[in-house]
């Protein structure tokens, strides 16, 4: 699976989609506020009293259960939070678990960003792209699942759901919005987008926008778009054969030397395969991946820099799959770290089939590069639900407002994106593609029409007047003010397997 998606490849799961549907509301479940600890008179009194210190409000939301101040650049402060949750929101009985969170504040008096990667939360501030454009605070969210935000002996078809998570980050937001009241925005990119996209899905009403970067929509129909797209991707065939021609040296003339490179790497290092099940299958993985993940997270003009299969050493191709798609990339040690999203994507979510026919009569271990192969086996689940994504999908096309997409040109987690469908002015939705951009596109590498344009939709949606100090940023100088302590690479820019 791809990387940064996680492989460069998702699929991703619904399962409570069906009870949601049955229900026949997307306003919060009767019986869900309140779960944890609801607000008393004392702390509704210390949430609202804008004299008290910033961290005595936070420390007073309900459901918060422990707050932490770290090192912040200037102008703000910075907070490591633990959130209190349902382990699953239509059954209290089971008990709660600790969900981690990070707060930059600016000012409650700024709008607020929340941001998730979809993954762990970092440790580190950081601004998200509409965080930098608004100029406010930002929340950001650990998903449910990934350590230490899991219950234990979790129920994972029950409690790892689309709408699990989405009701994580509902209740979140309901409670935070007792300091923060100005207007939020939500976003996340990768399946940060995804989580994003769901979230509203089932709470539209919770915030007054949402900016989705780089959201694979792998909706399970008859046909797969991916591969067909991967075959013809930039404007150099030569770049193509050249990327298919490693992946053969690989698996061809040499694969004697790189097998026993990746087992004296693995021993070295002490990797093992154990939820893969076989290091030879893991390392075929590997080099599946290394297509997609190329023009996942380089440029066309990286296609200059390739090794030249015909020539370049052995030493000189590995150390080229290191920087792509390691060979190792599939050992436990790697896998384990992400088996929420391989068991969500097995389950719901959903991903492309491996794009290795140019190389098939190489494989030992043909079309074993899908999430199911890196979900172990004691947590498998017993089905796919085939109606998690066409829900999602359908709502975006038909009901989604407020939306704001951004895809990258080169991208192959744009193929099959989200589309905002009939009616999409109306409904104030919009579709964005960074001409060559790959899974790192932002709304800044638009065309400045364009770029304007998308600006202008989150300024508004933040709820600020043409006075703010952001909007006359943006205004005379077409860009945010940069902060370069905050302004990092993106999370999901930081390379695993499958996304």
């Amino acid at each position: 699976m791809p990387h940064a998606h996680v492989r460069g490849r998702v699929a991703i799961g619904v399962a409570a989609l069906s009870a949601l549907s049955v229900l026949g509301t997307t306003a919060p479940l009767a019986g869900l506020t309140g779960l944890v600890a609801p607000a008393s008179a004392a702390s509704a009194a210390a949430t609202a009293d804008d004299t008290a210190d910033i961290a005595d409000r936070i420390k007073a939301i309900p459901g918060v259960s422990s707050v932490t101040e770290a090192a912040a650049p200037a102008g703000y402060r910075f907070f490591k939070i633990t959130f209190t949750q349902p382990v699953d929101h239509k059954d209290p009985s089971k008990g709660t678990f600790e969900q981690r969170l990070t707060l930059l504040h600016k000012d409650t008096s700024r709008p607020m960003v929340m941001y998730t990667g979809g993954y762990y939360v970092s440790q580190s501030p950081s601004r998200s792209e509409p965080t930098q454009i608004v100029d406010g605070n930002q929340l950001s969210m650990e998903y449910r699942f990934f350590e230490p935000s899991r219950p234990s002996n979790p129920d994972w078809e029950k409690e790892l759901t689309i709408w699990q998570a989405a009701t994580d980050q509902h209740r979140i937001i309901e409670a935070f919005k007792s300091v923060y009241d100005q207007h939020w925005i939500t976003t996340g990119g990768s399946k940060g987008g995804m989580t994003a996209t769901y979230h509203r899905r089932f709470y539209p009403d919770d915030v007054n926008g949402t900016v989705p970067y780089v959201a694979p929509n792998d909706v399970k129909d008859d046909k797969d778009a991916y591969n067909a797209w991967l075959a013809g991707v930039g404007n150099d065939q030569g770049c193509r054969d050249t990327l298919i021609g490693l992946e053969r040296r690989v698996l061809g003339r040499d694969r004697e030397w790189f097998s026993q490179k990746v087992a004296d790497v693995s021993a070295a290092n002490g990797y093992t395969y154990d939820i893969v099940g076989d290091r030879e299958k893991a390392m075929e993985a590997g080099v599946v991946d290394a297509y997609w993940a190329f023009w996942q997270y380089s440029s066309q003009a990286d296609c200059a820099d390739l090794p030249d299969p015909a020539t370049a050493t052995n030493d000189e191709v590995w150390n080229w799959f290191e920087q792509v798609s390691p060979l190792t990339v599939y050992a436990d040690q790697s896998v384990s770290y992400y088996t929420p999203y391989y068991f969500q994507a097995a389950y719901q979510l959903g991903g492309p089939e491996p794009y290795e026919d140019l190389i098939s009569d190489l494989l030992r271990f043909p079309g074993a590069d899908v999430p199911m192969t890196f979900v172990p086996d004691e947590i498998k689940p017993s089905r796919f639900d085939k109606q998690a994504m066409g829900d999602v999908d359908r709502w975006v096309r038909t009901k989604s407002t407020q939306m704001l997409y951004v895809y990258g040109g080169n991208d192959p987690w744009g193929v099959e994106a989200f589309t905002c469908g009939a009616r999409a002015p109306q409904r104030d939705c919009s579709r964005y593609y960074v001409a060559g951009g790959n899974h790192g596109s932002r709304i800044s590498m638009l065309p400045e029409a364009e770029k304007q344009a998308a600006t202008s939709r989150v300024l508004a949606w933040a709820g600020l007047a043409p006075s703010d100090p952001a909007v006359r940023q943006v205004k005379a100088h077409g860009h945010p003010s940069r902060n370069a302590r905050l302004d990092v690479t993106p999370d999901y820019l930081r390379r695993h397997p499958g996304l």
